[in-house]
């Protein structure tokens, strides 16, 4: 049995009733998206790539820093590490309940008054408070950083630009596709995709290393292209709790104009697809192993669009067999 660590990001979800003081409080998933500022400039982050092929950028906390910080579009809520939250005396929140690809946990939070992603700082009320070892970073940027944002990556560069979603982006470069989206509980989610011919709903989830399917669209592909080379692989949560998956290759993931030939998956029983309400479809959290393979990668929460600009077809082959390989 092969065994690989994949860490899977974190949501944070639930209602705005405010419970007893002694009780953990449900965070709301991020709430609509704020008005949109069309006037701040593109910041471009020179962002690295994690032994487990994530991505991190600088952050600035309150001017100190720069600190690793996980860009995760499939996390809710920014998160920050135990140790760099007692560094720095943030002032702890309420605990909250965090739900990861593994189950359900009560978490300590904290205030960060000024994170610097961009010029522009932002305030993030209760970050989840997690273990540095778990997250494999200083921390995590999720949704409630960037929702009124676009994320563009370009792997060609290594860059990361947070800018406006009323910016013009790469939309008229040759090989672009754009994908309409909708929006669930602060994610992107795309409806207009298939799976070997099969309709499944597609998450976009950059906190994931490898894509994950649930047990629905397993069964689906069962005797259609669906290719099992007998390996198990280990998913650990941003909790440091792991459940198991089965690894394996399906044959074509399309979605909306664009194919993704032979990508592997990790099929498991994992709760973000019962939190999501996709337990009982077939759905899929398309991970770096398949992002990374496009030239560049434009998530776009506000207008609910994914761009991606196509590398030629033998180079797109070529990065596919490279995230198989790591």
């Amino acid at each position: 049995m092969m065994r690989q660590t994949c860490a899977a990001l974190a949501m944070l979800f639930g209602s705005s009733a405010a419970l007893a003081q002694s009780a953990p409080v449900k965070l709301d998933a991020v709430a609509g998206i704020p008005n949109i500022d069309d006037k701040t400039q593109t910041e471009d982050v020179r962002f690295e790539t994690g032994h487990d092929d994530r991505l991190t950028v600088p952050v600035r906390l309150g001017g100190a820093g720069p600190f690793r910080f996980l860009v995760d579009t499939g996390a809710d809520r920014t998160a920050v590490s135990r140790e760099l939250a007692g560094r720095l005396g943030l002032v702890s929140g309420q605990a909250a309940s965090l739900h990861t690809v593994t189950g359900v946990s009560t978490v300590a939070t904290a205030d960060l008054p000024s994170l610097e992603l961009t010029r522009k700082p932002v305030k993030i009320v209760d970050a989840a408070v997690l273990e540095r070892a778990d997250m494999g970073a200083d921390g995590i940027i999720g949704v409630d950083s960037l929702r009124s944002k676009r994320v563009q990556f370009d792997f060609e560069t290594d860059t990361l630009s947070i800018v406006p979603s009323a910016v013009k982006d790469f939309r008229d470069e040759p090989g672009t596709i754009v994908v309409k989206a909708a929006r669930r509980n602060g994610r992107l989610v795309l409806t207009d995709a298939s799976a070997n011919g099969h309709s499944v709903t597609v998450v976009i989830d950059t906190g994931a290393q490898l894509s994950i399917g649930n047990e629905a669209l397993r069964r689906r592909l069962v005797g259609h292209g669906l290719i099992d080379p007998l390996q198990k692989v280990e998913l650990q949560s941003v909790t440091g709790a792991m459940i198991t998956g089965d690894y394996m290759f399906v044959r074509e993931i399309a979605i909306g104009g664009l194919k993704i030939k032979n990508l592997a998956i990790v099929f498991a029983d994992a709760h973000t697809f019962t939190k999501l309400g996709l337990d009982r479809k077939p759905a899929l959290l398309l991970g770096m192993n398949a992002i990374r393979a496009f030239k560049k990668v434009s998530i776009d929460f506000a207008s609910r669009k994914f761009r991606v600009v196509l590398p030629e077809t033998s180079q797109l082959d070529v990065r596919l067999a490279s995230a198989r390989m790591r």
